[in-house]
């Protein structure tokens, strides 16, 4: 009797993860669905083959799109949409520490007036020769 219960709370179990599954891939298929019968001329789309471009031209008649990339205008079916393109902001290797955590304002800002110091020492130096260098120069030019 408790291996026919034990089955039976697994069929059940086992059937619900199923219908949960199913639920969800269908409201998936119909934000797509959505989102792409939404699309508008100058929208940034990526494509199932990682094209990034501009939305051109939207046929629905023919569930046709045309993207710009970079001046190159090419055609696609509507189902190769992925989604919608959003660029990732840049963070410059100034405002990160080495393991890629962001820094507090307080010492980027510390880092910025310090590199700054750094370069304007360095174009005050190099108008300077080093004695070396110059003796040696001296010595070539008698």
């Amino acid at each position: 009797m408790p291996s026919s219960l034990c089955l039976a709370v697994l069929v059940i179990v086992f059937g619900a993860l199923m219908f949960w599954q199913s639920k969800k891939a269908k409201e998936q298929q119909q934000e797509q669905k959505d989102f792409r019968a939404n699309l508008q001329p100058g929208t940034e789309v990526i494509t199932i083959g990682r094209v990034i471009g501009k939305v051109v031209e939207v046929d629905n008649e023919y569930d046709e799109i045309v993207i710009d990339s970079e001046g190159s205008k090419m055609r696609f079916a509507l189902s190769a949409i992925a989604r919608e393109y959003i660029r990732p902001a840049y963070v410059s290797d100034d405002e990160v520490d080495e393991y890629g955590n962001p820094l507090p304002k307080n010492e980027i800002e510390n880092a910025s007036e310090d590199s700054e110091a750094d370069s304007t020492e360095a174009a005050a130096d190099g108008d300077q020769q080093p004695a070396e260098a110059a003796v040696s120069g001296e010595s070539k030019n008698d």
